[in-house]
């Protein structure tokens, strides 16, 4: 993805979201602007290093408190721009957003 950004000379921050994790503001926003679900950033493969059953966190609120909790079972890399942002993975998804 940064490749990408790069080759198209756009500007970018990363944001090394282990040591600088999301404000709850910061992550409602980005769920807002991807137009998804907490449940849709959660990591497929990170949830299970947890030892917690996804299927108890039912409330869109205990994800976001476990995405706050835990930013390591987040889906990423989140590309923001403007008011519009996509979990570019595969990477070639970060093209949405730069159009």
């Amino acid at each position: 993805m940064l490749d990408i950004l790069r080759a198209d000379n756009v500007e970018f921050d990363v944001i090394e979201y282990i040591e600088n994790p999301p404000s709850e503001e910061t992550l409602r926003g980005f769920l807002q602007m991807l137009g998804c679900e907490p449940k849709e950033m959660l990591h497929p493969g990170a949830f299970g290093n947890l030892e917690r059953n996804i299927e108890e966190i039912d409330t869109a609120d205990a994800l976001i408190g476990l995405l706050l909790e835990h930013p390591e079972v987040m889906n990423r890399p989140v590309c923001v721009r403007g008011d519009r942002a996509v979990i570019a993975r595969p990477s070639e998804k970060v093209r949405l957003i730069l159009a």
